[in-house]
């Protein structure tokens, strides 16, 4: 022991160069191994994506929705039919196929009263008058739509302004149920048509409607 003593007083000068580097190494040794360490440590957190779909637009069924109410009409039939209603045909149907649709003529229905070969058009109102209704009314008002005219100078053939009830002013092309009620009410609130010209005053009916309706009606 006292020569290991002695050997250090004798290299003082070695001994702090060794102290001195065993220092640095312990050092450099610890700052290599801290951040292996910490790498080993550090965790990362999940990312995860997301990604939302668009549905895309269904054109094929607003197309084919199109398609199909191109090729139908819808009509309004009223009178002596087994069922009356709103009813939707092919494009190109008769008067004949809606009746059939409704379940056919009521035994009190007047056959006459409707042209059974006359082609559908969509919103047209057919109404099937009974036996002993005043027919030429009904007739009057298919014939006119299924031909565009009538006989002007036979009032025989014309709905009465006056006298028509709801269903029989609906006979009348371009008459539908609101109508109908309009007119009605325009008569019970002033007496009465004095001329065919008042037609004009009823809400609804402006002067080319007017126009239309003037071959149809009378106030006699």
């Amino acid at each position: 022991m006292d020569q290991v003593i002695e050997w250090f007083k004798a290299n003082k000068t070695l001994s702090m160069i060794g102290a001195v580097l065993a220092v640095l190494v312990g050092t450099l040794i610890f700052q290599v191994t801290k951040p292996a360490a910490e790498a080993e440590e550090t965790t990362f957190p999940l990312v995860e994506t997301v990604t939302t779909a668009t549905a895309p637009k269904n054109e094929a069924s607003t197309e084919s929705q199109a398609t199909v109410q191109s090729s139908t009409v819808t009509i309004d039939l009223k009178g002596a039919v087994k069922k009356e209603g709103i009813y939707t045909l092919d494009k190109g149907s008769r008067v004949a196929d809606a009746i059939e649709q409704a379940g056919g003529f009521t035994d009190q229905a007047e056959r006459k009263s409707v042209n059974l070969a006359q082609k559908l058009k969509d919103e047209d109102v057919i109404y099937v008058a009974t036996i002993g209704e005043e027919l030429a009314l009904a007739t009057a008002a298919s014939s006119a739509t299924a031909t565009g005219t009538t006989d002007t100078n036979s009032d025989t053939a014309k709905v009465n302004l006056n006298t028509a009830d709801a269903a029989q002013l609906q006979t009348i092309s371009g008459i539908g149920e609101k109508k109908a009620q309009d007119i009605i009410a325009y008569r019970e609130a002033n007496g009465g048509f004095k001329s065919v010209d008042d037609l004009g005053n009823v809400s609804g009916i402006g002067d080319k409607t007017l126009e239309k309706l003037r071959e149809f009606v009378t106030v006699d």
